[in-house]
């Protein structure tokens, strides 16, 4: 067999099909066939040499949609124009205002039927997002006085898990119009 001299080129591939897909057909009605039938001739097992299942192939997508998500909180993050508490106020303005927020919307599965993957997007933010992007904002207030807590890194992730979770309507069926009521 072959080696494929550009395995990252196959797995931006997959990936930029997958995310069509999915946005067109959405997660649940998207099968590894669907996938295949739009590579061009790639294989199964070239899907399954990059990515163990779909769940994979949709965490790898979501990840490039939230990798310009998170480039925007760290802009904000280090902002100097804004105190502690202006800085979250303005990551929840641009966040319900971003294009890409119905993207995710639109290409995420139904959480309620896949627990484990809530459960695995929920631990990434508390792991990655709330240490290297809300924490250092939090600790800015508590330095400016526009922040008062005594405890910054469960504060984080309280904030998170609202925003991703209370405010997310892939977990409550809100409307457009709650949603940015939850967010006010």
């Amino acid at each position: 067999m072959a080696r494929n001299k550009h395995p990252e080129e196959t797995v931006h591939f997959i990936l930029d099909v997958a995310f069509r897909l999915f946005m067109e057909k959405g997660y649940e009605h998207t099968s590894i066939q669907d996938i295949i039938d739009q590579l061009g001739g790639l294989s199964k097992g070239a899907i399954y040499h990059h990515f163990k299942s779909k769940e994979d192939i949709l965490v790898a997508v979501t990840d490039k949609i939230t990798a310009e998500s998170n480039q925007m909180l760290a802009v904000i993050r280090d902002r100097s124009d804004l105190n502690g508490k202006e800085k979250l106020q303005t990551i929840f303005k641009v966040s319900i205002n971003r294009p890409v927020q119905n993207d995710i919307f639109t290409v995420a599965p139904d959480f309620h039927n896949n627990p484990k993957l809530l459960f695995s997007l929920l631990h990434d933010t508390i792991d990655n997002v709330a240490p290297n992007y809300i924490l250092p904002i939090i600790k800015q207030g508590m330095a400016d006085g526009s922040i008062q807590t005594d405890y910054p890194e469960q504060l984080a992730e309280l904030i998170l898990l609202t925003a991703n979770v209370w405010l997310n309507p892939m977990i409550f069926d809100s409307s457009e119009e709650e949603s940015y009521r939850k967010f006010m």
